[in-house]
């Protein structure tokens, strides 16, 4: 495998690491970036963008990183509270009136960041087009009953999040998402991509398909057999209602879509510039306050829809013992995606870390790809 890119001196074991992903585990197109101390220290890239080869991956390209979305949609909502437009202990109805319906009316923003909102899946089923649809998505889930009281337990929301806390950030805004996005995160940052696949700095976009090769277990698979177990359940509901929420990824309707919980489209060096600096001392993004308060723990338990015990701040999963979910120290923050792409922060080695990948594994938390590199960068460190 021919590796593209480059590593500061005292890094280069990070060569062997990433070509160890396609030489061992299956990767056809993915790419790696480091961010330490505000400076960049490697930057890797190597494969192919699409399925028959015939297009190289860039440092540039585009992968859609499903779930690593929901790190910076947080982010938006967070500098709204630092602009002092949203306040997280206000209902969500204060700034979005038809969000009280079926029992919503309590829910506060904080509670949606952190995943104690109940509002977890559409409660009936949706037609498929819906997802492609924002203000449609936006009118749907305003009208949404809670699976549970909201506040009583934590739920992981897949693919609702990216409605309610949007909605809630441009009501409170006045501005669109993706205008909040270009100017106070896109732009300063000089990021590649964004929310959907096009429209974005970079027009070099990822196929994205299942690995073919199993990569070795770190957790066993307790979503996939809830869903099983009960296809008309929470679990089952909140990740195929509609179908079209995992179908269609390679398809021009959904990277012209906005679905922020699941569409970014972002490289590795968007999610390691994102997250070195959010592990400075003096965030570009953020002020300091308002990110401490941002990445204290909010929420703990075992996940009802993870199926799995993780703990989140506002809007991140927050660094555990769980190899998956080890995000360099116990200070460390940041937001996995279904299929192996990642990006964190770890605050205590002021460090950002970001790896996407168009093979897809079955885990939605670090699987042994991105394991393996964090391990690699922090042996260097």
């Amino acid at each position: 495998m021919d590796i593209q890119g480059y590593c500061v001196p005292g890094f280069e074991a990070l060569y062997d690491a990433f070509a160890s992903n396609f030489r061992d585990y299956g990767d056809l197109g993915a790419s790696f970036c480091a961010v330490h101390q505000g400076e960049e220290i490697a930057s890797l890239w190597a494969g192919s963008a699409d399925r028959h080869g015939e297009r190289p991956f860039e440092e540039d390209t585009l992968v859609n990183v499903f779930s690593s979305s929901k790190g910076v949609l947080a982010l938006i909502a967070l500098q709204q509270v630092a602009a002092g437009n949203l306040d997280l202990d206000l209902p969500v109805a204060h700034y979005w009136p038809e969000f009280a319906a079926a029992g919503k009316s309590s829910i506060t923003g904080r509670q949606l960041l952190c995943h104690r909102s109940g509002v977890i899946a559409f409660r009936e089923r949706v037609a498929d087009e819906l997802i492609y649809d924002w203000e449609g998505a936006l009118e749907k889930v305003a009208a949404t009953e809670p699976w549970w009281a909201p506040g009583t337990q934590q739920g992981y929301s897949p693919f609702l999040y990216g409605w309610t806390l949007g909605g809630l950030i441009e009501k409170a805004s006045g501005e669109p998402l993706m205008s909040l996005y270009r100017r106070n995160v896109a732009d300063p940052l000089g990021l590649d991509g964004g929310f959907g696949g096009v429209g974005h700095r970079s027009s070099e976009l990822a196929d994205v398909g299942p690995l073919k090769k199993p990569l070795p277990e770190l957790r066993n698979n307790a979503i996939g057999r809830s869903i099983k177990e009960d296809r008309q359940g929470p679990v089952a509901t909140a990740f195929t209602n509609p179908v079209t929420l995992m179908m269609g990824t390679n398809g021009d309707q959904w990277r012209g879509a906005l679905i922020p919980a699941a569409n970014g489209h972002f490289s590795a060096r968007d999610l390691a510039a994102i997250y070195g600096d959010l592990a400075c001392d003096d965030p570009q993004l953020l002020p300091a306050s308002i990110l401490g308060e941002a990445t204290a723990e909010q929420s703990r338990g075992q996940d009802a829809i993870l199926q799995a015990e993780v703990a989140f701040a506002c809007g991140f999963l927050k660094s555990s013992t769980a190899e998956d979910l080890h995000f360099g120290s116990e200070a460390g923050f940041g937001h996995p995606g279904a299929g192996g792409s990642i990006g964190f922060a770890d605050p205590k080695s002021e460090l950002g870390f970001g790896y996407v990948t168009s093979r897809m594994g079955q885990s939605l938390f670090m699987d042994q790809r991105a394991v393996g590199l964090k391990n690699c960068l922090y042996s260097l460190l």
